[in-house]
C-alpha cells in the first residue's frame, strides 16, 4: 500500500513538473501577437469585414489571463456608417489547475471598457449582423459536439463600462441609442446569488429618451433548470412623454422561471409613472407556445384631470368641478394576445362605483366590450360647464357642450345598469343601456329607465362624424309624476299630475341650446289627474267680467289653484318650436280648446284658446245667477303665454261681451231686414196666399230676387 501511495505522487509530481516546465516555456518562448494578422486574414476571408486586434498580453500563472487592446470589426458591405464593432479593452482569466483537474471553469474578471455597437437596416430590409451567423449551426459531423460532462462555471465578476449601443432603421425613418451603458455583477456561479446592476441613457428618434437603472439578485441552479429573481427594480426618468423629465418605478418581489416546465411565477409586481401607482399579483402561467398570464391587478386612487395636466393634455372642465378627481381601480385579468379580459372589475370614480366584465381590445380596431352596474353616478356634473355668451359675456347657466371628442374615440360595444343617474336635471332609476360606438357615431339601445313613478324608454343617438354633431331621439315616457319632474327640471312645483308622452325629435349643434334651436320631429303629450298651482282660472274669469261690468272684483280664495282631469296635445317641431292645433284642457266645469306653441328653447308658450263653461255649480263656488249666465251662455277666449314654469292666464271678457252685442245686432238687422222684405212684398206672409205666388211665376221671381239682394 505504501508502495502504491509512493508511486501515485511521484505520478503527481511528474505531470506538476511538466506543467511547470510548459508554464515557464509558454511565458518565455510564445507570443501571442505572433498570430494577430493570421487571425484578422482568417475573419476578413469568412466574412468580407475588417478586423483589426489591439496588442494582446498573455498570462499564464497562476491563471491564464489575457489583455487585448483597441479593436474593431468593420461593417458589412452596403453599410459604410463606420465599424460595425469597437472596444477600447478587454481581459479575461481563468485558473488553469481546476479546470485540469475538476473540470471547472474558474473565471477571475471579464472586463470590457468602451464597447461601441452600431447596428443597421437598411431601406431594403437588410441587416448588418446576419452574416456573422451563418454557418454557425451544426459541427462538420453532423452530430452533436456535446460530450454529456458538462462543465461547471465561477466568474468572479462581469464588469462592462462606457458601453455604447445604436440602432438605426431607415426603412422606418427611425433610430434609438443606449449610452454610456454600465454592467456589474458579483460571483457567478450555480446556486449562488449574484447581484447584478446596470444603468444606462437612451435616446430615440420620436423624440423619448431617458436614464434607466436596475438592479437584482439572481440565483441560476447547477442544470439551469430553476431560475430566481429577486428584488428586481427597475427605476429612472423619461423625457419626452410629457413637457418635463417624469420618474418612474417598478418593483419584482421574487420571479421564479421554471425551465424544464416552461413556467413562470412572477408574484408580486407595482409600478408608479406618471403620479399613478399601480400593482399585479400573477398567477404562475406557462410561457410554452401562447402564454395567456392571470392577474389581479389594482390601480391606487389618482386625480384624472391632474394626470391630463400632468400628460400636457388641457383637462375637460366639468359642471362640476370635483368630478374626476377620484379614480381607482381593481380586477382581474387575463392577458391574450388580442384582448385583456377583465373579471370581477370595480372603478370607482368619485362617489360612483362600478363593477362588472370588461373586454379591452389590444389592437388598434379592437372593439372594447362591457357588462357593468354602476351604483349611482350624476352624469350632469361631467358635462360641460355654461360658458360665457357671445354678446354680453354673461354666463349662460344652462348650456353644456356636446362631447364630440368623447364620442369620436368611442369603440364599444356594450352594456350598463345603473341604479341611479342624474341626466339633464332628471333622476332615472333602475337605468339599463346598450352602448354601441363607433366611426363617431354613439347610440344608446335599448335604453329605458323607472322615471319619477314611470317609466321610460328611447332610442338616442349622437352623430358626431362631422363638425357639428346631430342628436336624435325616439323616446316614451308613461305614467310619469309631472310635479317631481318639474320641481327637478325647473325647479317649480306649479304643476302636479301624471304625463304620458312621445318625443320623435333631432337637432344639430355643438351645445344643448344651439340642438334646442335647431330641433325638427313631433311630440304629443297627455296630463291626467292634476292641478295647476298658483292660477285659479274661474277666479281670473270672474275677476275680468266683473271689471268690465264695474263690479267689485270677488275675493281670491287661497291658494290659488286650477284643477283638472286631462290635457292633451299633439303636434310638430320646427326649429325647436312647438306647435300644436288640438290643444285640450279638460277641467271640473270648462274645457279649453285651442291652439298655440311652445319654444323649447326658451320655455316661453303663446296660447289661444276658447273656454266653454259647463253649467256646475257644485264646482263654482260664490258664482251668482248673472255670472253663470254670462259664461255658461257664451265661449271666453283666453290667452296663455310667458314663461312655462309661471305662465300668464288672460280671459277676453270684452270679446264675451262684444260677440254677444254683436248676434244681437246680427238678430236686430235680420228682424229688420225680414219687416223690409215683407213691406217691398206687399204684406205680411201671415197675410199673402202661398198658392197665388205659384200662380204668378213674375211675382216669386221678384221675392227672390228681392231676398238675395238683402242677404248681400
Amino acid at each position: 500500500m505504501d508502495r502504491l501511495l509512493k508511486i501515485i505522487l511521484y505520478l503527481l509530481a511528474g505531470v506538476v513538473g511538466i506543467v511547470v516546465i510548459a508554464v515557464i516555456s509558454a511565458v518565455l518562448f510564445f507570443d501571442p501577437n505572433n498570430f494577430r494578422d493570421r487571425i484578422q486574414v482568417a475573419v476578413n476571408e469568412s466574412t468580407g469585414r475588417d478586423l483589426v486586434i489591439g496588442d494582446l498580453d498573455l498570462s499564464v500563472f497562476p491563471r491564464l489571463a489575457i489583455n487585448i487592446g483597441p479593436s474593431e470589426l468593420g461593417n458589412a458591405e452596403g453599410f459604410d456608417t463606420g465599424q460595425f464593432l469597437s472596444f477600447d479593452s478587454a481581459s479575461l482569466s481563468v485558473r488553469i489547475l481546476p479546470l485540469i483537474f475538476s473540470q471547472k471553469v474558474v473565471v477571475g474578471t471579464a472586463s470590457l471598457d468602451g464597447l461601441e455597437v452600431n447596428l443597421e437596416v437598411s431601406a431594403n430590409y437588410v441587416n448588418n449582423w446576419d452574416d456573422l451567423s451563418e454557418g454557425g449551426g451544426d459541427s462538420p459531423s453532423g452530430e452533436d459536439t456535446d460530450s454529456g460532462t458538462g462543465v461547471a462555471i465561477d466568474v468572479a465578476n462581469i464588469a462592462v463600462t462606457n458601453a455604447n449601443v445604436s440602432y438605426s432603421d431607415r426603412g422606418a425613418a427611425s433610430s434609438y441609442a443606449v449610452s454610456g451603458l454600465s454592467f456589474e455583477t458579483s460571483r457567478i456561479a450555480a446556486d449562488v446569488p449574484i447581484d447584478i446592476r446596470a444603468e444606462f441613457d437612451f435616446t430615440s428618434s420620436d423624440g423619448v429618451g431617458g436614464h434607466v437603472a436596475m438592479r437584482n439578485v439572481t440565483t441560476i441552479s447547477e442544470s439551469t433548470a430553476q431560475i430566481t429573481v429577486d428584488g428586481l427594480n427597475i427605476a429612472g426618468s423619461l423625457e419626452g412623454i410629457v413637457s418635463g423629465p417624469t420618474s418612474f418605478n417598478f418593483d419584482s418581489r421574487s420571479v421564479r422561471i421554471d425551465t424544464a416546465a416552461g413556467r413562470i411565477d412572477a408574484g408580486e409586481m407595482s409600478f408608479t409613472i406618471l403620479g399613478v401607482s399601480m400593482s399585479a399579483d400573477v398567477e404562475p402561467f406557462s410561457y410554452a407556445e401562447t402564454p395567456q398570464p392571470t392577474a389581479a391587478l389594482r390601480v391606487a386612487a389618482f386625480s384624472l384631470k391632474e394626470l391630463m395636466q400632468t400628460l400636457d393634455m388641457e383637462p375637460p372642465a366639468t359642471f362640476d368641478s370635483a368630478a374626476m378627481q377620484s379614480v381607482s381601480f381593481s380586477a382581474n385579468a387575463v392577458v391574450g394576445q388580442e384582448r385583456i379580459n377583465l373579471s370581477a372589475m370595480s372603478l370607482e370614480l368619485d362617489d360612483s362605483t362600478m363593477t362588472g366584465t370588461m373586454s379591452l381590445p389590444m389592437t388598434v380596431a379592437g372593439v372594447l366590450g362591457f357588462d357593468l352596474e354602476v351604483d349611482r353616478i350624476v352624469l350632469d356634473g361631467y358635462m360641460a360647464p355654461a360658458g360665457e355668451s357671445a354678446a354680453g359675456g354673461e354666463e349662460d347657466s344652462g348650456d353644456m357642450e356636446i362631447p364630440t371628442d368623447l364620442v369620436r374615440a368611442l369603440n364599444v360595444d356594450g352594456n350598463l345598469r345603473i341604479n341611479e343617474t342624474t341626466l339633464s336635471g332628471m333622476t332615472f332609476t333602475n337605468m339599463e343601456v346598450g352602448v354601441t360606438a363607433g366611426n363617431g357615431r354613439l347610440r344608446l339601445f335599448p335604453l329605458g329607465a323607472e322615471f319619477y313613478y314611470g317609466t321610460y324608454v328611447g332610442d338616442v343617438r349622437i352623430n358626431a362624424s362631422f363638425d357639428v354633431p346631430t342628436i336624435s331621439v325616439n323616446e316614451r315616457i308613461s305614467g310619469v309624476d309631472i310635479g317631481r319632474m318639474m320641481t327637478e327640471i325647473f325647479d317649480t312645483d306649479n304643476v302636479t299630475g301624471t304625463i304620458n308622452g312621445h318625443f320623435q325629435l333631432a337637432g344639430a349643434g355643438k351645445t344643448m341650446s344651439a340642438i334646442q334651436q335647431d330641433l325638427d320631429g313631433t311630440m304629443s303629450f297627455e296630463l291626467a289627474d292634476g292641478v295647476v298651482e298658483g292660477t285659479d282660472i274661474w277666479h281670473q274669469l270672474r275677476s275680468a267680467r266683473a271689471i268690465y261690468r264695474m263690479e267689485p272684483v270677488p275675493e281670491l280664495v287661497l291658494p290659488a289653484r286650477t284643477e283638472f282631469s286631462a290635457i292633451k296635445a299633439t303636434g310638430v317641431v320646427t326649429d325647436g318650436v312647438f306647435t300644436n292645433d288640438d290643444f285640450i284642457a279638460e277641467l271640473p266645469f270648462l274645457r279649453l280648446n285651442g291652439a298655440g306653441m311652445v319654444d323649447l328653447g326658451t320655455r316661453e308658450v303663446d296660447y289661444a284658446l276658447e273656454v266653454r263653461v259647463f253649467d256646475h255649480p257644485e264646482f263654482m263656488a260664490g258664482a251668482t245667477a248673472e255670472e253663470l249666465a254670462d259664461f255658461t251662455e257664451t265661449v271666453v277666449p283666453l290667452k296663455i303665454t310667458g314663461p312655462m314654469a309661471s305662465p300668464r292666464v288672460r280671459p277676453d271678457i270684452e270679446g264675451i261681451f262684444r260677440a254677444r252685442v254683436e248676434e244681437a245686432i246680427e238678430e236686430q238687422k235680420k228682424e229688420l231686414r225680414d219687416n223690409l222684405l215683407n213691406r217691398l212684398l206687399g204684406g205680411d206672409d201671415a197675410e199673402r196666399d202661398p198658392e197665388a205666388e205659384d200662380k204668378d211665376p213674375e211675382e216669386k221671381l221678384k221675392k227672390n230676387l228681392l231676398k238675395k239682394l238683402f242677404e248681400n
